[in-house]
């Protein structure tokens, strides 16, 4: 079992971080506001004394041109007006601060004190205020940060599985590397029907092997090393090199056997040559250049496909009943040869499926559909990844074609 590498997640933390204002930007909105609530009904607005500018001698002159009617009573009722409005503005800076009690022990203060000890006062709560309203937002902004950085997480697999519990490798197990033909891209599978047929029972076989696309192009130095004069596919046993495809089947048969590894071989006869000659007379009509000649090559590849067809519509012998009295059924088998894939599948299957795609191709024919036992064939492979997982891509065939099938001259 492959075993998946630690996923990383990004986890952002579910706490939101208030940014706060800058202290004394909130103080200021708090004491404008509330001045100008309780703003004096005359035309000029008054301000507290804390917040008046202008010199000591001016505020003396102002006060020396006051009407000489004014009482002492006056002035401790303007005093007293002065001291609600400091009262006020405390309260709401307070309040921002959530101080409520602040705010009450300052409308607590005696009436009967003198002025500037009432101003004094008041000054001194309304810097304590401020100090407070400032310690208070720097400890939320000492508040834990919060941590956006990246998590690593293992996944169940690498959490479950240790060294002790993986599966051991095999010491009796084969080495096998198959070499296949590289697509156009010098990397992929390239089109080749006998490539794929190695490549389709070592996958059936279920054994562990090593696959190499070979680039015919460049004509690699250890490809010359290893097979001299030889094209692929071969493969290489526990290091001995194999060339001749029949011969590489038959061994891969006998030494791959049961119990511990399946039997390929069909069980009918007639499965081994159903379809042999089809590849033969498609190659023939895909490479006629002579437009006299193209009608006869069709008919005589529609010919062997018919044959093929019959075949596989053409109940097997374990698909008889002797002891049924009824008329002799359509074999509705997936395979040549059963519901199983074996060695005459490997061997036809890649062959018939380059038909189906070039024909179409650069003849624009298509296997007739009254011929369904060979597109139920084709379509049983097609659910198979023995098949789909070793055949090149429809593109891949079409391209290897292109300079070998031929127009037809007018």
């Amino acid at each position: 079992m492959c075993t998946s590498g630690p996923t990383v997640l990004l986890r952002p933390s579910m706490r939101t971080k208030e940014l706060s204002m800058n202290p004394p930007v909130r103080v200021k909105e708090a004491l404008y506001r509330e001045v100008q609530v309780h703003s004096s009904p005359r035309g000029e607005q008054s301000s507290p004394d804390y917040m008046d500018t202008r010199d000591a001698p001016e505020q003396a002159a102002e006060k020396d041109g006051s009407p000489s009617s004014s009482s002492s009573s006056n002035e401790e009722e303007k005093c007293a007006v002065e001291e609600m409005k400091l009262a006020v503005v405390v309260e709401a800076v307070l309040e921002v601060n959530g101080d409520g009690a602040g705010s009450r022990r300052a409308s607590s203060s005696s009436s009967s004190s003198s002025s500037s000890e009432h101003e004094g006062n008041l000054q001194g709560r309304l810097v304590d205020a401020y100090i407070h309203s400032e310690k208070s937002l720097s400890d939320k902004e000492e508040e834990e940060p919060v941590d956006y950085s990246l998590k690593t997480f293992e996944t169940l697999e690498a959490t479950t599985l240790d060294e002790n519990s993986a599966t051991p490798a095999d010491p009796t197990a084969p080495d096998i590397s198959l070499f296949v033909k590289a697509g156009s891209d010098g990397e992929s599978i390239g089109n080749c029907p006998f490539s794929q047929r190695l490549f389709m029972i070592l996958w059936l076989k279920g054994v562990v092997f090593n696959v190499t696309t070979v680039d015919l192009k460049r004509k690699p130095a250890d490809l010359h090393n290893l097979a001299p004069g030889t094209h692929p596919p071969f493969l290489t046993f526990n290091g001995e090199v194999k060339t001749d495809i029949n011969k590489i089947e038959e061994f891969l048969e006998d030494v791959l056997a049961p119990p511990k590894y399946p039997k390929l071989a069909a069980k009918q006869r007639e499965s081994n040559t159903a379809g042999n000659n089809i590849f033969a007379k498609f190659s023939a009509y895909i490479k006629n250049t002579k437009p006299e000649a193209n009608e006869v090559l069709e008919k005589g590849l529609l010919k062997a496909l018919k044959k093929l067809d019959g075949y596989l519509v053409s109940p097997l012998p374990d698909e008889i009943d002797a002891d049924s009295m009824e008329e002799e059924r359509v074999s509705t088998r997936r395979f040549l040869d059963g519901d199983e894939l074996t060695l005459a599948d490997c061997n036809l299957l890649p062959k018939l499926h380059i038909v189906k795609v070039v024909a179409k191709k650069y003849r624009n024919y298509e296997i007739p559909s009254e011929l369904g036992g060979v597109w139920r064939y084709l379509k049983n492979a097609y659910t198979r990844d023995e098949f789909t997982n070793t055949c090149a891509a429809d593109s891949e065939i079409e391209t290897a074609y292109l300079d070998v099938a031929k127009r037809l001259a007018k």
